[in-house]
């Protein structure tokens, strides 16, 4: 089992109130006076809370320059109570929506403009107009705390690493355990279950295995498939632990592989570390995208990726930043990102080859620590 990291499953005070105060300077610099935040993984964010919160969109928070409220429901008010004792977080489990729980305490002053992020529904916003009425202070605002949340500290990746080592381990274990004739669905029990098994909360996400032509389809699902000779694997799969995300791919190869198989293995690794190598602060999402495109293409696999290189990981699977031809912005110290270049051949084969790690003043700090030495079984 992996280690717990240094923290985990204890509230961080210090934590809360640090991310409380970068919430309230980007509401200083766009002139917004208060913000409510609606999506749970940025409220788990800003708390810094451990194993209070659920899939469930049952909570918000209030913030502004005096004031941090947490409005909830009677199901999780005593675990938010015991949870915010010693950080600067109250919480309110008064019986009304959060429209109406914004509008209690944003009170007459309209003047101070109230942020709002566009990833709420419009019924939500339906009813923020309704509690409004007939006045609505709404500043709409787009990924405030997701960008906040882009710059991991220690502490989130110590938490990173742990649930990485938990995946790494899952890799150990499956290309000991997998062998032609098994389907596609009975590895993807085993390696969910070993993940569980050995510390992880719970999946990342729903792990991908994917055998032959299957391996083409970049969110291939298991299933009936059997693993064949001659074949190559696809596994993608992460541990959710310590309430954070890891992700890797691995492909493995059934048999030794020879020609075009072999030249795509040899092409996607070249793409991985290449770029890996040129990470650091100032290179940009589509620079790094567009180095791996060149590399595939110079090994005669220009336009077989299809997706973007990489993304961010964090409380969530998919965060900020990516990287991919959309992303002008140069990239900064503290951004996790995974790094999977893939090749996939309609009716043949595909391949990726991903790890995940940290940008570092000095360069990549991989977490990953899987081999990327060819794996046959």
């Amino acid at each position: 089992m992996a280690a717990d990291p240094a923290g985990a499953g204890l509230v961080d005070a210090g934590a809360c109130a640090r991310r409380l105060g970068l919430l309230r300077r980007a509401c200083a610099d766009a002139d917004v006076g208060a913000f409510l935040v609606r999506d749970t993984s940025d409220i788990a964010w800003l708390t810094a809370f451990d194993r209070v919160f659920d899939e469930e969109a049952a909570h918000a928070l209030y913030v502004d320059g005096d004031r941090a409220v947490l409005h909830t429901d009677s199901r999780y008010a005593t675990a938010c109570r015991a949870a915010a004792a010693g950080t600067p977080l109250s919480v309110d489990d008064a019986r009304e929506t959060h429209a109406a729980f914004a509008r209690r305490l944003h009170g007459d002053a309209i003047a101070d403009d109230l942020g709002i992020d566009d990833g709420i529904t419009l019924a939500e916003y339906r009813r923020l107009e309704d509690a409004f009425s007939p006045s609505a202070p709404f500043r709409e605002t787009s990924g405030v705390v997701v960008g906040l949340r882009a710059v991991k500290d220690a502490a989130e990746a110590a938490r990173l690493r742990a649930a990485q080592a938990i995946t790494d381990a899952a890799f150990s274990h499956i290309v000991g355990f997998m062998a032609p004739g098994m389907t596609e669905r009975e590895v993807q029990l085993e390696l969910e279950g070993f993940m569980e098994r050995h510390g992880a909360w719970g999946l990342a996400f729903p792990s991908i295995v994917a055998t032959g032509a299957n391996g083409a389809s970049p969110h291939a699902i298991p299933g009936a498939a059997v693993l064949e000779a001659g074949q190559c694997v696809v596994l993608d799969f992460g541990a959710r632990a310590w309430g954070y995300c890891s992700d890797m791919t691995r492909t493995v190869f059934l048999g030794e592989p020879a020609g075009e198989m072999r030249a795509a293995w040899e092409a996607i690794r070249r793409a991985n570390e290449e770029v890996e190598a040129l990470l650091r602060p100032g290179v940009t999402g589509r620079a790094a995208h567009e180095h791996a495109e060149q590399v595939l293409a110079d090994a005669g696999f220009g336009g077989a990726m299809g997706h973007g290189l990489g993304h961010g990981v964090g409380i969530d699977i998919h965060e900020e930043p990516v990287l991919s031809p959309r992303n002008d912005r140069s990239l900064v110290a503290g951004n996790v990102v995974t790094v999977e270049p893939g090749i996939y051949l309609p009716g043949r084969f595909g391949m990726r080859l991903e790890d995940f790690g940290m940008v570092t003043e000095g360069g990549f700090d991989v977490f990953t620590r899987s081999t990327h030495e060819m794996v046959v079984i």
